[in-house]
């Protein structure tokens, strides 16, 4: 096994753990990563995840010792139905980076070290938001051996900063160092080196706090309006959202009204 998890509460931190290979991916870890990942959706006292490499990197992008000795054809396994509609992803095959092409209805917070290049950094992309520590850095380092974005790097990476600046980083393939991440929007925390795990897991707690549905509800309209006009994304978050006050809202009302969380405090909330 190289992928394991902890559970604090709600809170699940899933460990990648190949540090000879920097964590590089490799078909075991990418079937380990994916199955614990739908697993950790799947499951009802599960509310949020924290993804982290352990030894000191995120992870160094497919591993290319065994991309090496593929063999004509063999990448087919991988394919994806141009029809591929519908569901989070789990009746596609897995992309060679694992969850990459999952669309899970819980978020997933990366807590990173060392580099996360090539398909780690679409690993990364994948992900909610981003916990870089100083020492952390992005960068398509794939792109000196021709091996092209697959885990949904061309697709997030524009979304995230803009075509121009993407497609810089895309065809330069240099290094994207934490501070720059932040100031463009690759990731929303710099913080020490060694505590990118440890910041990861308390915004996880924080988030795992508040009402589940309610939050999975914004959080799944945000992705959903991609590609629609405001009327038709306007639409869609009140379908999406319309039953969540019956479900939570009408009880978080009356704990307001009742006296706490008063003034914006998120500590005294239930």
């Amino acid at each position: 096994m190289t992928v394991s998890v902890e559970k604090n509460g709600s809170v699940w931190t899933v460990i990648h753990n190949r540090p000879e290979a920097r964590n590089a991916m490799d078909p075991q870890s990418a079937d380990e990563l994916t199955a614990l990942f739908l697993e950790f959706d799947a499951d009802d006292t599960a509310s949020v995840a924290v993804l982290y490499g352990e030894g000191g990197a995120f992870c160094a992008g497919w591993d290319l010792k065994y991309a090496a000795t593929l063999e004509d054809g063999a990448v087919d396994a991988l394919d994806i139905p141009r029809d591929a509609r519908g569901d989070n992803g789990s009746a596609i095959p897995r992309g060679p980076l694992g969850p990459s092409r999952l669309e899970l209805d819980k978020p997933v917070i990366a807590a990173i070290a060392g580099p996360a290049v090539a398909g780690g950094m679409e690993l990364g992309l994948w992900c909610d938001f981003r916990v870089m520590q100083e020492d952390a850095y992005f960068g398509v380092y794939c792109r000196r051996w021709g091996i092209p974005l697959i885990d949904g790097g061309t697709v997030r990476l524009p979304r995230m900063v803009g075509m121009g600046r993407a497609q810089e980083i895309i065809q330069t393939g240099r290094k994207v160092p934490a501070q720059e991440c932040l100031r463009i929007g690759l990731c929303e925390y710099v913080v020490a080196n060694g505590k990118a795990r440890q910041k990861a897991e308390e915004i996880a707690q924080d988030i795992a706090r508040f009402p589940q549905e309610c939050m999975r509800a914004d959080r799944r309209s945000a992705y959903r309006q991609w590609g629609l006009s405001v009327r038709e994304g306007l639409i869609g978050e009140w379908y999406n959202s319309r039953d969540v006050f019956a479900a939570e809202g009408r009880a978080g009302a009356g704990r307001f009204s009742s006296g706490l969380g008063r003034h914006g405090d998120f500590d005294k909330i239930s």
